[in-house]
Formats: C-alpha cells, structure tokens, sequence
C-alpha cells in the first residue's frame, strides 16, 4: 500500500501538470485573439509582442513534457491517472502548434499593418470567432472530462470549415481583380487558412478529452478524415 506521503506527492504532482495545461491553453488563447486583433487593429506593436511572447507557450509545452515523464517514471499511474497524463502531454502539443499559427498571423498581420486599410478583413472576425470558441469548449472539455462537449466538436468543425472556404473563395477573386494588392490578399487566405487548423487542433484536444474521460479513441472514427495537423 502506496504510503500517505506518497500519496500526497501524486496527488500535488496531478493538479500540477492539470495545471500548468490550462495554463499554456489560456496564454495560447490569447495569443491568437492578440494575433487578429492585431490584423483587424493594423496595430504592428501588438503583432510583435505576439511573435516575442511564443517561447512562453514552448516553454510550458516542454514542462509539462518533463511532469508528464516524471509522474509515468515515480508513480507508475493506472486507468484515469495514466490517460490524464497522456492527454495532458497531447494536449500541449496541439496548443503549442495553435501558437504557433497565432504568431504566423502576427506575423502576416505586421506585413499588412504598412499598406492601405483593408475593410474585407473583417471577414476573419467570424472565423477567428468560431476557431475561438471551439478552443474553448476544447479545454473546458479536457478540464471537466466532459465527454459530449468533447465528442460534438467535430460536427461543429464543419460550419468552421464551409466558412473558411467561403472567405477562402472571396479573397480569391479579389486578388484577380485587384491592382497592387495580391500579395496582402494572399497573406489574409493564409491567415483563414491558420484559424481552420485552429479548429483542427481545438478538435484533436477535444478527442483527446473523451478518450480522457471515457478511455475512447476517436481518432480513427469512420467518417472522421485525417489532418494534417493531427498529433501522432
């Protein structure tokens, strides 16, 4: 029988490394609501603090790489322990990837801050709005071990997609039609094209949490196509 202190010691190091995953989830929130803030605003200050501020989310994906291995080595976790420690390591991979597509829109966003104002911009808003909130039910989901909120995210990811093809498709046409301005258009369907992999991602961390609270794997559901961005 496992001693109290022993105990104790599993129990701190568990909420620890819960922790420190919600942690680097709301900085890598809010890193992107940043990011296209800073595209909407034009506001090239903001975009550079984005892009210096991702070590941070690297460093926690790192730390919780290392309070993962250390619970599996000292503990030998079992059933619901081991799968919040697998998840958890999971997890800040696919949140480490979603900074790292807010700062490739700061990035683009500081390209674009320097010419003219661009009014069908604002067709991002509703994307990141959508990538946003499925990020979010996607963490509350990993943290409330709500099977159902994790399991409907992919069903939700489908109107994410149809808008980003949507938005995808106008931007085409306006570097057809535009004089001088292709280049910026195209950074704006790279930047649509991030938001979907957000959702992607939001996706992957809502599998994760029902195989977290369910022990169920849906990573390979029928109908459920592969992804570029899927963890392996």
């Amino acid at each position: 029988m496992e001693s109290p202190h022993i105990l104790h010691d599993f129990d701190e190091a568990i909420r620890s490394l819960r922790g420190e995953v919600l942690e680097m989830a709301g900085k890598a929130r809010h890193n992107l609501e940043r990011a296209v803030r800073a595209l909407l605003d034009r506001n090239e200050e903001l975009a550079n603090a984005v892009i210096a501020e991702d070590d941070e989310v690297d460093e926690h994906e790192r730390h919780i790489d290392q309070l993962g291995m250390q619970i599996l080595v000292r503990f030998h976790p079992m059933a619901t322990d081991l799968r919040l420690v697998v998840s958890s390591m999971k997890i800040s991979m696919n949140l480490e990837r979603i900074s790292d597509h807010a700062t490739n829109i700061a990035k683009r966003a500081r390209k674009i801050s320097g010419g003219p104002e661009m009014p069908d911009a604002s067709l991002i808003e509703p994307i990141y709005t959508m990538a946003d909130q499925l990020l979010r039910d996607a963490v509350t989901a990993y943290n409330d071990q709500n099977v159902q909120l994790g399991s409907d995210l992919h069903n939700r990811d489908k109107e994410l997609d149809r808008l980003y093809k949507q938005a995808t498709a106008s931007f085409g046409s306006r570097i057809e039609e535009s004089t001088g301005r292709g280049q910026d258009y195209l950074h704006l369907i790279l930047v649509l094209r991030s938001l979907e992999r957000v959702g992607d991602l939001a996706v992957n961390i809502g599998e994760d949490a029902v195989f977290l609270g369910a022990a169920k794997d849906l990573r390979h559901k029928e109908g459920r196509p592969p992804r570029p961005d899927d963890a392996v």
